[in-house]
């Protein structure tokens, strides 16, 4: 992990202030900003605090709030003196910050994301053909299988040896999911937990043993890829513009975000895997401030669904998803049905897969 610390730094120093949020000037009424809170967030959530309703939400109610972005993982190892919280994409990481800076009362969990695999029609189409996916008639997503999925990339498949390819020359090199760095990003952690998971027969890895099982996959899944991102946010963006790999692992928040702020999806299809995880966007409070804005996210109901407007799912609000996001049925699960949730390691574990599957 201290390998990266100095990329982290220099990315945050260069360019990496996602958004400042200056709320007192949106602010209308009397209400002025009367605390400003500084903290390092989840590049997929760096759009939420800097939308002009959320700032002028979070200063009717005395809040003014800055944000820099870091992969998730990579928090555990800025200097974070100074930051009233930290907000990573998942629990794992959030753990590893509650446990190092000795925070009292826990963390919040304000809303949640499944991960999802985004692919071009003309890639879910042949997966489908080849019964690695199986594709929701009449609509714009389907259901990834995992273990066809796995055993494929175990045994190095490539785009050729699949029926139909051939005439989509997009199509050619090894099939594989691209994902986010595993030792910097919780969205990459959390797919090999998934991965890990389905490969060693349903079992959550919880020792090196469990781990030494499936490393050499885990390996392969990111060993194919090359050099990887620290956020989901640049492997989504090139997807929607068209270039890269055509089946790219994002949060579904990015995906509902886009479709209801009505942007172009192009030829998007959305694809649950049949087992994935939920990543639970948890916030760490640092201080006292940090958490009356983590309780405030958690519980202002103007605040939920806003969040709900960047496709995020507020902890204990099912129905209010289903209703936001009704126009977008045809590209999201709304209800996840059919769709198995993977235990997630504890956190030692997770650093050891990502070690393993790097190295």
């Amino acid at each position: 992990m201290k390998r990266i610390l100095g990329i982290v730094l220099a990315v945050l120093l260069i360019g990496g202030v996602a958004a400042a949020v200056v709320a007192g000037r949106e602010s209308q009424g009397t209400s002025t900003a009367t605390k400003t809170v500084r903290g390092v967030i989840g590049s997929e959530k760096a759009e939420f605090f800097a939308d002009p309703k959320v700032v002028k939400a979070l200063a009717a109610r005395g809040f003014t709030v800055k944000t820099e972005t870091s992969g998730s993982w990579a928090m555990e190892e800025l200097p974070l003196d100074g930051y009233d919280f930290a907000f990573p994409s998942s629990k794992a990481p959030a753990d590893g910050l509650v446990k190092k800076y000795a925070v009292q009362g826990g963390p919040l969990r304000p809303f949640y994301s499944p991960l999802v695999v985004v692919a071009h029609r003309s890639a879910a189409r042949v997966l489908a053909d080849n019964g690695l996916v199986t594709l929701n008639k009449g609509t714009s997503r389907g259901t990834l299988r995992m273990k066809p999925y796995l055993a494929a990339a175990g045994d190095g498949r490539t785009w050729q040896q699949l029926k139909g390819a051939g005439s989509h020359a997009e199509l050619s090199g090894t099939v594989f999911i691209t994902s986010t760095d595993p030792e910097s990003s919780s969205s990459g952690a959390l797919y090999l937990a998934a991965a890990s998971y389905v490969a060693d027969g349903g079992r959550v890895a919880t020792d090196k043993d469990a781990v030494t099982r499936t490393a050499p996959l885990l390996k392969k899944l990111i060993s194919v890829q090359g050099a990887q991102q620290t956020s989901s946010d640049a492997p989504f963006r090139d997807f929607i513009s068209g270039v890269g790999n055509p089946l790219v692992l994002v949060y579904e928040s990015q995906v509902a975000s886009l479709l209801l702020q009505k942007q172009d999806p192009g030829d998007l299809v959305v694809l649950y895997p049949d087992t994935t995880v939920s990543s639970d966007h948890t916030l760490v409070p640092l201080t006292e401030n940090g958490r009356a804005l983590g309780e405030l996210l958690s519980t202002d109901q103007a605040l939920r669904t806003l969040a709900v407007r960047h496709g995020f799912r507020p902890q204990g609000d099912a129905a209010g998803f289903t209703a936001a996001t009704a126009g977008s049925a045809a590209y999201l699960n709304q209800t996840l049905s059919g769709v198995r949730q993977a235990p997630v390691p504890t956190t030692e574990v997770l650093h050891d897969m990502a070690l393993r599957a790097r190295s």
